[in-house]
């Protein structure tokens, strides 16, 4: 995954360009200068330089075999499945006890969608090297694709205890606590992504999704500007980006993101249907007309293009409208985008009490449709998605936990400005265990400790503990911490205006909670080493040693 988003997104394929400068030194020019192609991602190029080097005759069976593993790490980023299969699986049998080449046709099989296959690999890979980050990591993604989360943050978890400072586990806990409709956990892990590597493009798009689902739209828009920035010609950020801009309200980027996702790629009916949408609001009717013509002839079995042609039609053309209702909801019986626009047009013929039965059955169908939330408040009803249910047996003195999708809230009548997420990691429903408001130097922290679910463990369940820390000046949640998870305890250390955690997950982070503290001022050379960007991430421990190769590092040597 770190080195490319094309396979981060296909699965957080994280180790692809397993190349070992070191073994390849030995093998002459051609293999230098291919490791040196792979590197700078000239593939075609590493591809033909490999070809060359394996035409030694001489080469024994070890290092032919990584060779046509480097050579099949080039073919799968030309997007060449079958050739870097047949590569690795050459590899595999002039050295069987290489643990690289399992975990790399792994990759390519996960981006093939044969995840089964996949997960064989990569448990081919941790069993002859039990210590292997980057299969943790690639299995974690495999284990997400087949809808396990626990299990994919089982194996994130093992991944980041290995390396502490891996963006790309921290990447991929994050997409699974999103898949769980943990934004706040997500966002969470994914910040220490960017810090530890702040060039990583899929950590960035991952964390303005889990902003998204919290409604910080302008702060998404941040974040998919920066993977872009690293991505530029990535056609599925600009439809994302675009998607950020409406949720602002801001049809006009929007119309601008979509236009260069069609520019960059023609034949996308998903940005067709976007753009035409984005004109639609910006009441250019024609243009949208056009847009949703267009994204039905590329893909006629979507219901989401005939929706927003109905949303379109509503008031000039009701007939037409109801056309394309009934075509939509033929085609996906419970698309969420139907009854919205089918309620919308009610509304607008007078139709109220009709209108908001489809809409909630919108919202019901999709919490997150933030058109048919507004859409119910403009009616005077009360969103299904937004109404709060206590929990029962939650709360602790003036504490009290509400349901509210995607998970829970807590609030005190003392501090009536600040709902804490209460996010379940397991099983279970939300108690809070303990508060406790901070004495000076830390007055004004309140530090809420809550149980978030029951999870299964190496020996049986385990029961799982969070804190909060709260800033009661500012009514803003500054963290969110493992506090215990089965035996193992986290710990707060508090000292002079910080707090340092040491998470029971196998995290380590610190919080600045009062004025901030100085910058560190560093000689000019230290501060060149720190900003140089290498393969094994942007921030390393300050006296650890590096690895000396891209070998050594993955397999925890």
């Amino acid at each position: 995954m770190a080195w490319g988003v094309a396979w981060s997104l296909a699965g957080l394929a994280v180790s692809l360009a397993l190349v070992n400068p070191a073994i390849a030194a030995e093998d002459g020019a051609a293999a230098r200068d291919a490791v040196a192609a792979l590197a700078h991602g000239n593939f075609d190029q590493a591809v033909a330089l490999y070809t060359q080097a394996l035409q030694d005759k001489t080469l024994a069976n070890e290092r032919r075999a990584i060779l046509l593993s480097d050579r099949g790490v080039a073919q799968a980023r030309l997007q060449n499945a079958k050739e870097a299969i047949e590569d690795f699986n050459r590899a595999i049998q002039l050295f069987p006890e290489y643990a690289a080449i399992y975990n790399n046709r792994g990759n390519v099989l996960l981006g093939i969608g044969a995840v089964r296959e996949a997960m064989k690999d990569f448990d081919r890979a941790l069993l002859l090297a039990p210590g292997y980050v980057a299969a943790y990591s690639n299995r974690g993604g495999a284990q997400l694709k087949l809808g396990e989360v626990n299990l994919a943050i089982a194996d994130y978890n093992k991944a980041i205890a290995l390396t502490p400072v891996n963006p790309a586990a921290f990447t991929g806990r994050g997409r699974a606590h999103l898949a769980a409709h943990r934004p706040a956990a997500a966002i969470q892990d994914l910040t220490r992504a960017v810090g530890f590597d702040p060039r990583f493009s899929a950590a960035y798009r991952a964390r303005a999704e889990a902003k998204m689902m919290i409604e910080r739209s302008d702060e998404a828009i941040e974040d998919y500007s920066r993977a872009i920035a690293f991505e530029a010609r990535n056609a599925e950020l600009y439809i994302l980006r675009g998607s950020a801009y409406l949720a602002a309200n801001n049809a006009a980027s929007a119309v601008r993101d979509f236009g260069t996702a069609i520019d960059l790629n023609p034949r996308s009916a998903r940005a067709f249907t976007a753009r035409g949408f984005a004109y639609a609001k910006a009441q250019a009717y024609d243009d949208a007309l056009n847009d949703l013509g267009r994204a039905i002839e590329l893909e006629p079995r979507s219901p989401k293009p005939f929706a927003y042609r109905a949303w379109t039609y509503r008031k000039q053309q009701p007939e037409l409208a109801s056309k394309d209702i009934e075509r939509a909801l033929k085609l996906d019986a419970n698309s969420a985008e139907a009854y919205w626009a089918r309620g919308e047009i009610e509304e607008e013929h007078g139709q109220p009490a009709l209108a908001v039965a489809d809409i909630s059955n919108a919202l019901t169908l999709d919490p997150s449709l933030k058109d048919a939330r507004t859409a119910l408040q403009r009616l005077g009803a009360a969103p299904l998605a937004e109404e709060e249910e206590e929990v029962s047996g939650a709360g602790l003195d003036r504490w009290r936990v509400f349901a509210r999708w995607p998970q829970y809230i807590a609030t005190n009548s003392q501090y009536p400005k600040l709902r804490v997420d209460i996010e379940m990691l397991g099983k279970g429903r939300p108690r809070i265990l303990e508060w406790e408001v901070k004495a000076a130097p830390f007055a004004g922290i309140g530090v809420l400790r809550f149980h978030a679910g029951v999870v299964e463990g190496p020996r049986g369940p385990e029961e799982v503990e969070q804190v909060a820390i709260v800033d009661l000046q500012s009514n803003a949640v500054v963290a969110v911490e493992a506090q215990r998870r089965g035996g193992k305890l986290g710990q707060l250390t508090w000292d002079a205006g910080r707090l340092v955690v040491a998470g029971a997950d196998g995290t380590s982070e610190e919080l600045s909670l009062r004025a901030e503290k100085p910058k560190e001022v560093l000689p000019k050379r230290v501060v060149a080493e720190k900003e140089a960007w290498s393969p094994w991430g942007s921030v390393w421990e300050s006296g650890k040693k590096r690895p000396k190769t891209l070998f050594e590092f993955l397999f925890g040597n």
